[in-house]
């Protein structure tokens, strides 16, 4: 299978929704990092598609209310993808 989508793309596609997000809130790398109690150089990688931990980019989603998001789209592919399920 080509997929056309690498990790790297989307790496900088989540660091660049997390930039806007920060803009649009008016905050700075550093407002950021000391409301999520990390470092202004893991905000920096993250928005920069540098690697960075699960948990952060979890913190990040939660803190701009894409947790619920996330969870129910992991959820929806569970079921979409349930062999045993009767629909």
């Amino acid at each position: 299978m080509l997929n056309t989508i690498t990790i790297g793309d989307v790496k900088l596609k989540i660091g660049a929704w997390c930039k806007q997000k920060r803009q649009i809130n008016e905050l700075s790398q550093e407002d950021l990092a000391a409301i999520l109690n990390m470092s202004r150089i893991t905000i920096q990688k993250l928005e920069s598609g540098k690697n960075v931990t699960l948990d952060t980019l979890l913190k990040v989603a939660n803190h701009f209310d894409m947790l619920e998001t996330i969870y129910q789209n992991l959820e929806k592919s569970i079921q979409d993808n349930d062999l045993n399920s009767l629909y």
